[in-house]
Order: C-alpha cells, then structure tokens, then sequence
C-alpha cells in the first residue's frame, strides 16, 4: 500500500464495505477530477490491492464534486510536452495499465458518471463493466482538439460502442449527452439524479452479491476471452470444461442444492447475517 501520511493519497479515496463492495472515489475536486501521473499511480495501486483482496466482490468507480472527470490535467500534459520519447512512451504506458488493470479486475465493476466525462474518464467507463450516468452527464473525446490521439483508451472504447461510433465521436470532438451515450452502448442507464443512482447502485449490488462469487469471477474471464478468441475448437473445449469444472465444484454443488431445496446458497445467507 502507499504511503498513507502522503496527502496526494486524497485524491483517489478507497473503502471495501462489510458486504465486500469496494469503492474507489476520485477526489481532486478542484482539479474537475482531471487525471495526473500520480492519480493514476494512486488508482494502479488501489486496483491491484483490491484485486488480492479476498474480501471483495465488487468494485465502484464514484467521483467527488460536479464532475466525474475532465480527462488528462492540462498543466501535466503541458510537463510532458517538454520531456523526451521515452519519458512520454513510459507515462502513457502507466495510462494503458491502468486501463489493463480495470479491463481484467476479476469481480464486477461498476461506474457511476455525473457531470462531464472527457478523454481518458471515457477509458474508465468502458473498462467498467457497468455504467450509470446521471441525465445531466456531458460526454467528449477531447484529445484530438489538443493535438493529442485518445490511443491508449482506443481498443477499448472502440469494443464498447463500435468502430463506426468511436470514428465519428473521437474525429469530431463533439459533446454529447446521457441520452446519446445510452444509445452507443457507451453506458447502461440513465437516472434523474444521484440519489436515484445511488438507489440503481443498491439494486445492482444486491443482484451481484445474490449471485455465487467464483461463477460470476469465471463469467467475467469467460467474457473476456470469448472477446479475444475465435470459435474454434479449442474455445468449445474450453467452455465444455468450463461447465463441468462449474457443477463439480463448491459453489456450484451449493447453488443446485440450494437451488431443489428451495433455499438460499450459504453466499447469499451469509449476506444477510449483515
């Protein structure tokens, strides 16, 4: 863990809960939640942490004050103008592991948008696996007004809402709306405000931790690879083995038994001894 007496811990405010929710905040409020090296730094570390942590079962991306973020911070991205290649090619490949390392986190993850969302903020939405936006969100990709390329968020909005929409989007810099978002697949619901989000976040907490913990782990990684991989032989082996390794083992045996002895499995009891 980072140093917890370095105030710069501030700006990202991590929490698991006693359920396993985890939480990570952005908290540089002045700064419109803009990204820096050390904010991602600060992210990477929190991921990884909580990506070992065997409590949790489920991740949410928050964010402090009116914006969810303005992407990169300007008065960064102007230090970086005046640094070498390969000082820019190792910064921008802590941007793509930060993006990596959300991309593959192995329990559900779930962002929360309000306010403005620019440049790499998008990158964290589409690496989540869910998204809610509040009806007065703001969404655009900046970086090419600036001059620069939104390169290491590329692959994966690009899988989030489809080549044809992220040419359009990230060639014209245009803003666009919660509504407009919905309709790329860029996020998953629209609510009235954050109170409603937070009740939405309730809902969709409680369906995930109703589920078993290591079947929804493997469906993430299934995901995952069905993305990457062809339909093949080896992927139908793959999934074949998959499903038997599932009705085998602990929590799959828990569930089918729950399930004919009209029960709840011992993962959701445990829940709501809480």
């Amino acid at each position: 863990m980072p140093d917890i007496h370095n105030p710069q811990l501030e700006h990202v405010l991590c929490h698991i809960d006693e359920l396993g929710i985890a939480s990570l905040t952005l908290n540089r409020k002045d700064k419109s939640n803009a990204f820096d090296d050390e904010m991602i730094q600060l992210l990477i570390q929190h991921l990884r942490m909580l990506r070992n942590e065997p409590s949790v079962k489920c991740l949410t991306i928050h964010a402090e004050g009116k914006h969810f973020s303005a992407g990169a911070d300007l008065n960064w991205m102007k230090s970086m103008a005046d640094k070498s290649y390969s000082e820019n090619l190792k910064d921008a490949e802590q941007l793509a592991a930060l993006m990596n390392e959300l991309d593959t986190f192995p329990h559900p993850t779930i962002a929360l948008v309000h306010g403005c969302a620019f440049g790499g903020a998008l990158g964290l939405i589409c690496c989540s696996d869910i998204a809610v936006a509040t009806v007065d969100s703001t969404f655009c990709f900046s970086e090419v007004k600036l001059g620069l390329i939104p390169a290491t968020i590329g692959p994966y909005v690009c899988r989030a809402i489809g080549t044809r929409q992220a040419r359009r989007y990230m060639l014209t810099s245009e803003h666009f709306d919660s509504t407009t978002a919905l309709q790329l697949g860029l996020i998953h619901k629209v609510v009235n405000s954050l109170h409603k989000q937070d009740e939405y976040l309730k809902e969709l907490t409680q369906l995930i931790l109703g589920n078993s913990p290591e079947a929804v782990r493997q469906t993430k990684a299934l995901c995952l690879r069905c993305e990457k991989d062809p339909i093949n032989e080896e992927l139908i082996q793959f999934t074949s083995q998959l499903i038997a390794d599932a009705r085998v083992s602990e929590q799959g045996q828990e569930g089918l038994h729950a399930f004919f002895e009209k029960r709840y499995p011992n993962w959701v009891s445990t829940q709501k001894e809480h």
